[in-house]
């Protein structure tokens, strides 16, 4: 990724967003960015929708068991609120978030802050996801990451739902979910 030198001494902060389908890496990539900026010795805050309860209540954690801690939250507004001095802000599985997300990563990187931002950019259907459309319209960098097709092998983008349930929103893992791709996943 190349970030513009700023010669003037003043911090700018940009809106990085990581995407893809379930099983394509996006939390891991989140927390690997989020590590190597703790290990710069940034200030660094990490959010997670309340509602994701799947792997543990508090941390984020990806699906191969890495887990970097979080704080979770009702609503986007609270991270105004709760990443004060900050230099970083991560969030996890965006697409649960309200309407305000993409004001709030606005609001952080004018601010000064790096905000990377990960979610999935389609639901079950293969329909954009909640807010992360208009994340993704207003992000300085994205990064789309591909999973492997559990039925052909080729790469995959969206998340295959394996039981009748219609609601949007049911979190779930291997047992209820599988990367498809394109073809496979309209067959």
């Amino acid at each position: 990724m190349f970030i513009e030198p700023n010669l003037s001494g003043e911090r700018r902060g940009w809106i990085e967003v990581i995407c893809g389908s379930m099983f394509s890496g996006k939390t891991e990539e989140l927390i690997r960015r989020l590590k190597r900026a703790k290990i710069a010795n940034l200030k660094v805050e990490i959010f997670k929708p309340a509602v994701d309860k799947r792997y543990d209540e508090n941390d984020v954690v990806s699906h191969d068991a890495n887990v970097i801690t979080s704080t979770p939250i009702e609503n986007s507004q609270t991270i105004l609120l709760m990443a004060q001095d900050v230099d970083v802000v991560g969030i996890d599985e965006a697409q649960f978030f309200d309407a305000e997300i993409v004001s709030v990563c606005e609001k952080l990187a004018l601010k000064g802050v790096r905000v990377i931002v990960a979610g999935l950019d389609m639901d079950y259907m293969g329909k954009p996801f909640g807010q992360m459309p208009n994340l993704l319209a207003t992000a300085d960098y994205i990064t789309k990451l591909h999973a492997i097709c559990m039925k052909c092998g080729n790469i995959a983008n969206i998340s295959y739902r394996k039981t009748n349930e219609e609601s949007q929103v049911l979190l779930g893992e291997k047992e209820t979910y599988e990367p498809r791709c394109r073809n496979c996943f309209h067959e």
